[in-house]
């Protein structure tokens, strides 16, 4: 299961997990709020 993180670099929210619950994890997460980092 998929869960959101604090990314270390931007200080933005991204996931961890498997994979399959992306969209579930960063639900309520506004666009601008969500790490774009590369993985």
């Amino acid at each position: 299961m998929c869960y959101p993180v604090k990314c270390t670099k931007c200080n933005k929210t991204t996931w961890a997990g498997c994979g399959r619950h992306i969209e579930s994890a960063l639900a309520g997460v506004a666009p601008a709020d969500r790490c774009t980092c590369p993985r």
